[in-house]
């Protein structure tokens, strides 16, 4: 596809989803119908990830290094007991949790969060049993290296593959040039065995000078991913700078461009790189200019909400807003932008059991949110 039928396309994404929901006291107008939002539980400090036990119950993290269970009526369960120590600065903090796809059983979780040490602070991610009250082995399974000084770009998602294996989003740190550097993990999806280890046919593998770890590389920012349950493929939204958001489908080995090339600019206003596309450089499903900067992502596949099947679902911090995008295959054919009046920054996004969609707004009293049909 060339830059030109790129640009077009994601032009016509967006002015053919223009119209707006914006919500009043409990409910909203989108397409098709009206939605109700309403508020499941709040007290949470700058929440970053959510996800829902088998018993209905939620599993929260709070970026100052806290997580905690939700009852089914809401009610804040206190912080779990034997957390690692977390570097929360800046962007930093206890990030993203994901359940073990064997977690009835074993009660496996995984967790990503930014670890100080020699040089700095990096993202890590680490695996633990759900206790009563406490997590229980927690082991941290893998490192970004190299640490670096402030506290910027740390992405960070956890997806688990069919196979198990954990794709691990990762963001640059600041340090914008490194993210084409394969001797490093900045700017970087890995791919990781479950207790850490690399499995053998990652891209990089044997390579020289390379980290076995990696999957792809030209990654910015990454704070939003999931595995398209039909295809079984990683998606992932990232942030670009001024303009150029983008999502992608990471595929084993590629170059995803940062900051070589990029749909935006520098906050100053001047260009970055070497324009939006080079030879060997892997354009986005999906772009935004200016940035809405994205956060959580989810594909929704359940039918609770009507016409909603089958569309990525990518929450907004900039506008406090929740973009639904309309696909057709990999192709985005139009955007709907949706709760415009929330107040709040939209820090993730998940569908329950029950196949309604679940916020987490991101301030010092954030909100767990659910958005349902009022028809």
């Amino acid at each position: 596809m060339s830059l030109t039928q790129l640009i077009f396309r994601h032009l016509a994404a967006v002015l053919l989803g223009a119209a707006a929901c914006t919500v009043g006291a409990q409910e909203c107008r989108g397409e098709p119908g009206r939605l109700r939002v309403t508020t499941v539980a709040r007290g949470l400090e700058n929440p970053w990830a959510l996800a829902f036990l088998s018993d209905g119950r939620m599993l929260v993290t709070e970026r100052p290094g806290r997580m905690r269970v939700i009852a089914r009526d809401g009610t804040l369960g206190a912080p779990l007991a034997n957390l690692p120590a977390v570097f929360a600065q800046g962007q930093g903090g206890l990030l993203d949790v994901v359940l073990d796809r064997d977690f009835a059983t074993s009660r496996v979780l995984y967790f990503t969060f930014s670890e100080s040490g020699d040089g700095g602070a990096g993202t890590s991610v680490a695996r633990a049993r759900l206790g009563a009250g406490s997590l229980e082995e927690v082991k941290v399974i893998f490192r970004q290296q190299p640490k670096v000084r402030g506290g910027l770009h740390f992405g960070s998602r956890i997806v688990q593959a069919r196979d198990g294996h954990l794709w691990v989003a990762l963001g640059e740190r600041g340090q914008r040039d490194r993210a084409q550097d394969l001797g490093v993990h900045l700017g970087k999806v890995v791919r990781i065995r479950a207790d850490g280890g690399v499995p053998a046919d990652n891209p990089f593998v044997g390579r020289p000078g390379a980290l076995a770890e990696i999957w792809s590389y030209g990654h910015r920012n990454i704070q939003g991913a999931i595995l398209h349950p039909l295809t079984g493929a990683l998606w992932t939204v990232e942030h670009g700078a001024r303009g150029g958001d983008e999502i992608n489908q990471p595929e084993s080995g590629r170059n995803y461009g940062w900051p070589v090339i990029t749909h935006g600019r520098d906050y100053s206003g001047l260009p970055i790189g070497e324009g939006a596309a080079k030879a060997g450089m892997e354009q986005p499903v999906h772009y935004w200019d200016p940035s809405i900067a994205p956060s959580g992502m989810a594909y929704y596949d359940a039918s609770a909400i009507p016409g909603w099947k089958g569309s990525l679902l990518v929450g907004s911090l900039k506008f406090g807003l929740l973009a639904r995008l309309q696909l057709e295959g990999t192709r985005v054919v139009r955007e709907e932008r949706l709760l415009q009046g929330l107040g709040d920054r939209v820090r993730d996004v998940r569908v329950g059991p029950d196949g309604l969609v679940y916020l987490l707004t991101d301030s010092a009293d954030g909100r767990v949110l659910r958005v349902e049909s009022a028809r």
